[in-house]
């Protein structure tokens, strides 16, 4: 079915009819990245492309500050089986420059158990030998996991893009704090689970995200899977119909939360993903917003880097303090801080006292 409707739709329009509207009080602003300096490029263009990234971000940033004093996030996941020397040394330079993370991107096709976890290692060490990745309470490496080709454990029905079941316990196992795939809407590995914050069992018959258990401040039932070596957080964006933007003047639009060519950031799509109400349940005063996109090719730097998202972020501004809510800039490791804080009882106040709540900030920004 056109733009993967046919998984999406029907929970999208249950969910929305049972989700509470409480009025939100603290919003979450976390941008993920897909970032791929390699696309259809070499060494030489990927350089170019951090160049221009360490050129324009600044202007990103020095358009002011949030609740907290922060300055705009942006959380690279970057695809580790790409790994360069010269290229993710120049992203770690930008990191630190910016106060931004980077996370475990992981593109990977008809692969087995094995390889997907030494991959997974692989890229830890790598990046970690950057000063990257944050730390859980031991200090031992900890991420946040994007999966390339949208196919989280083998969710693809062409069969593409993966290859491998069981993914979410090797994920978790490995020190993956969330995975923030979803949505991939209009793509095929579409969930038929949207806008939520949840726990997935995993099992080995493949789409174990499919199904879930959401994040709860109710009973603290929840935070007893947050400690199982068989469960994994899932952090989703935003989707939806956007009945305002008509194909052909007739049929919605679909907003699924992508920074892309053709959908710059702006207030007026703010207001669609704030409405999403993706939140920890009993704490839904605290509103999640995860965006994503895949900044490194020329095309999309508009969107990312250029004034499209200079002005979002100016006007968003303005609409913060006309309306009164706090504005919160975060890493996805800030945010998933922010959203087990809510889950353990503390989503009353200031979301942004609880940034570093279970897991610290990368080595290389701890310098400071």
């Amino acid at each position: 079915m056109i733009k993967a409707m046919d998984r999406w739709l029907l929970p999208w329009l249950k969910d929305s009819l049972r989700r509470p509207k409480v009025p939100i009080t603290d919003v979450m602003l976390a941008v993920c990245d897909h970032f791929e300096p390699f696309h259809h490029t070499d060494q030489a263009g990927a350089m170019r492309r951090m160049e221009t990234w360490q050129a324009s971000l600044p202007k990103i940033l020095a358009t002011g500050v949030d609740h907290d004093g922060q300055t705009p996030r942006h959380t690279f996941f970057y695809p580790v089986e790409q790994y360069d020397r010269k290229v993710i040394e120049a992203l770690a330079e930008l990191c630190v420059s910016s106060r931004n993370e980077a996370e475990i991107h992981l593109h990977h096709d008809k692969d087995t158990a094995e390889n997907f976890c030494a991959a997974l290692e692989r890229g830890k060490t790598d990046l970690r030998s950057h000063g990257l990745l944050g730390s859980d309470a031991t200090g031992a490496p900890v991420f946040g996991f994007i999966h390339g080709n949208w196919a989280l454990d083998d969710s693809d029905p062409s069969g593409h893009g993966c290859g491998v079941r069981g993914e979410l316990a090797m994920l978790k196992q490995a020190g993956c704090y969330a995975d923030l795939t979803m949505p991939s809407a209009p793509h095929r590995t579409q969930a038929p689970i949207v806008n939520r914050l949840y726990y997935s069992q995993s099992t080995l018959h493949g789409c174990s995200h499919h199904r879930g258990t959401r994040v709860s401040a109710l009973d603290g039932s929840t935070r007893a899977l947050r400690e199982k070596e068989d469960h994994l957080l899932l952090v989703q964006g935003p989707l939806m119909l956007d009945w305002e933007r008509r194909k052909w003047g007739v049929m919605p639009r679909v907003e699924n939360s992508d920074l892309g060519p053709a959908n710059p950031p702006t207030v007026r799509r703010l207001r669609h993903w704030r409405n999403a109400r993706i939140s920890v349940q009993g704490a839904e005063g605290w509103g999640f917003i995860k965006l994503h996109t895949h900044g490194a090719p020329e095309k999309n730097h508009e969107s990312v880097i250029g004034d499209a998202r200079r002005r979002f972020h100016e006007e968003l501004l303005e609409l913060a303090a006309s309306e009164g809510f706090r504005l919160h800039y975060v890493s996805a490791r800030e945010l998933v801080n922010i959203l087990h804080a809510a889950e353990d009882g503390h989503g009353g106040g200031d979301a942004g006292a609880w940034r570093d709540y279970l897991y610290a900030p990368p080595p290389c920004l701890n310098k400071f």
